[in-house]
């Protein structure tokens, strides 16, 4: 029933109050506890709130965007998976972050993109002045900058200057030594550096 007569005698229809609370938008805490419970909207609220982030994250870490639409979407399905074992000791949105990063990792090594494409940091060859088609008029893209990045340089520039982990985080992630990673870092800023001043 959505009408009440008050004790005045007036009839009120709650329909509309009703409605307004209904479509209250809920907090990621209620969300993820109602999608813990297997409330697929739940979830779903948590995709739509998410997964603009976490395909930035895939593109950057993987440059490719083919890859970077799967990963996202492994993602996705294995936190549904894994929902039960967040404890909340952080935050949603960190705990999906840290999912990302170690199936993105993951990934890379499984299919040995990740090993095959490593280069001493020192052999690496020193970007040029610009290709022969670059044009002052250009725009740069610094999207597309980051994707042309050594592999390794990439992840530890987006791990450390993007997504904000730590050098010793990031050598445990990426088995690496904390000052591999320092210069990986090094030399992706520079390189970027030069992309700027063209």
């Amino acid at each position: 029933m959505r009408e009440l007569v008050t004790s005045a005698g007036l009839l009120v229809d709650f329909s509309d109050f009703l409605g307004a609370v209904e479509r209250q938008p809920m907090s990621e805490a209620d969300l993820v506890r109602d999608a813990q419970r297997g409330d697929t909207a739940a979830f779903e609220e948590l995709y739509r709130q998410h997964v603009a982030r976490i395909y930035g994250l895939c593109l950057r870490m993987c440059a490719n965007p083919a890859k970077a639409e799967d990963l996202t979407q492994e993602a996705f399905i294995r936190a549904w998976r894994k929902l039960g074992s967040f404890r909340r000791q952080s935050s949603f949105r960190t705990w999906l972050h840290r999912l990302t990063v170690n199936l993105v990792l993951g990934d890379l090594r499984s299919t040995g993109r990740w090993e095959s494409r490593l280069t001493a940091i020192d052999s690496l060859p020193e970007r040029g002045d610009g290709g022969a088609g670059a044009q002052p008029e250009t725009t740069f893209d610094l999207e597309r900058a980051i994707s042309q990045l050594p592999p390794q340089a990439r992840m530890v520039f987006v791990l450390h200057d993007i997504e904000g982990y730590k050098h010793r985080e990031i050598a445990s992630l990426c088995n690496l030594a904390v000052g591999t990673s320092k210069a990986h870092l090094h030399r992706a800023r520079k390189q970027l550096r030069e992309v700027l001043k063209r």
